[in-house]
């Protein structure tokens, strides 16, 4: 297995993200988080087992067409991103919210 550089496998993650699919997603043991666009499966698996101590079975990613905005006559274009879909093993968990 590869070697990576700790430092730069928590820059590799964003922020989770928490809509009303990924929500239902967590009951299936998914967890949906935001990523750098230029970071690989291995390297994704290797962050989210880094950061949150937990076995990843599988990634899955997405990088969804950029929505164009306009501002009065200017076009522009809202900022590229990437999604990954992670499956944990059975009994490991993400605790995303911690007590409030």
């Amino acid at each position: 297995m590869t070697e990576y550089n700790k430092r730069e496998l928590a820059d590799l993650i964003r922020r989770p993200i928490v809509t009303e699919k990924a929500t239902l997603l967590m009951e299936q043991n998914k967890y949906t988080f935001e990523v750098v666009p230029k970071a690989t499966k291995p390297e994704i698996k290797a962050a989210i087992e880094y950061l949150f101590n937990v076995k990843v079975l599988k990634v899955n990613t997405q990088r969804p067409p950029r929505k164009k905005r306009r501002v009065g006559r200017f076009v522009g274009y809202k900022p590229l991103y990437k999604r990954a879909i992670v499956t944990l093993a059975k009994g490991d968990s993400i605790t995303l919210f911690p007590e409030v």
